[in-house]
């Protein structure tokens, strides 16, 4: 299963490492499944020239831009395998390491999945705020994430299964996988930087999908604002007495206007940060609540498998 947005210059590269591949699985039948996240270049074009040259390419065009957390479910929905491999079109995550996938799906394990021993082409900065997010979302989550890995892996047709029914339209899928449950397997790999085009990934869509993991894996930030405003409370009660009791017994002016405008401000600024964190979970209640399908397709084209009737 293959989530593509304006990759059309990676896509060659993509078909041909796929299919050196797939040729070696030669126990199972093959099925490519792209689904186009409404995109705006020659994406669509090039995947329906391909298909009409391999006949186990399938495409679910989507009526819009979703965003690859939504391709994936549509991927889910529908894919035909007794198993499903996600990877991204940008061949960082590489084809290479599907067959060993296969070996450990074999052995029993419901998903295997990879972790980034090493990324190649990113920033000090990128690679520095992805560990410590993963960090900090493995600590205050209610279930094990997995540190340092993204969605290149292999799943069982029954976490298949099992991702389908979870219909929520704020996701996040990584924090799924580790919900479900079932065998896991880590597989080690080194990342490769992108072969061609752009990364669609810049720091703000990175900012929302971290908000996103966040506030879908643990209501640890509503805990946290709670506790901070209760210890504030505390100090500017002991605060207060203090004050009190050094006029009734000394007679001191209080003074420090200027230090006082700073604690107003300091504690507005922790009020709307604190209230900013409740909007998030209020908004995925607003959106949750709508229940509203969670895409719409334009075309889909099924591949044609031997074992089709």
């Amino acid at each position: 299963m293959i989530p593509a947005y304006n990759e059309q210059e990676v896509l060659p590269y993509l078909f041909e490492r796929l299919n050196q591949v797939t040729t070696t699985l030669t126990d199972y039948e093959v099925e490519l499944l792209f689904i186009n996240d409404g995109s705006r270049d020659e994406t669509l074009p090039i995947l329906y020239r391909q298909a009409q040259e391999q006949q186990n390419i399938s495409i679910v065009d989507l009526s819009r831009n979703y965003g690859k957390e939504v391709a994936m479910l549509a991927g889910f929905d529908y894919v035909q395998g007794d198993a499903v491999i996600i990877i991204d079109a940008d061949l960082q995550d590489p084809p290479e390491l599907i067959p060993e996938m296969v070996q450990y799906w074999e052995q029993g394990y419901d998903d295997v999945y990879a972790k980034r021993r090493s990324r190649e082409g990113e920033t000090w900065l990128k690679k520095w705020t992805s560990k410590t997010y993963y960090r900090l979302l493995a600590k205050f989550s209610n279930v094990p994430i997995q540190k340092d890995t993204g969605d290149f892996r292999l799943l069982d047709r029954k976490c298949i299964e099992a991702i389908r029914q979870l219909r929520e339209s704020q996701r996040y899928t990584k924090g799924m996988f580790s919900w479900i449950g079932f065998k896991k397997k880590e597989i080690l790999f080194d990342r490769d930087p992108r072969i061609a085009g752009e990364t669609k990934w810049n720091y703000l869509k990175l900012f929302d999908l971290a908000i996103d993991g966040l506030t879908s894996s643990t209501v640890a930030p509503l805990r946290l604002s709670s506790v901070i405003g209760f210890i504030f409370s505390i100090c500017a009660f002991l605060y207060l007495f203090v004050v009190v009791l050094k006029t009734l017994l000394f007679g001191d002016p209080v003074q420090g206007y200027p230090s006082l405008m700073a604690v107003i401000l300091f504690l507005g600024g922790i009020q709307l940060l604190s209230l900013g964190i409740i909007g998030e979970y209020i908004g995925k209640i607003f959106y949750e609540t709508k229940n509203r399908p969670v895409y719409f397709t334009q075309h889909v084209v099924q591949a044609k498998l031997r074992n089709d009737k």
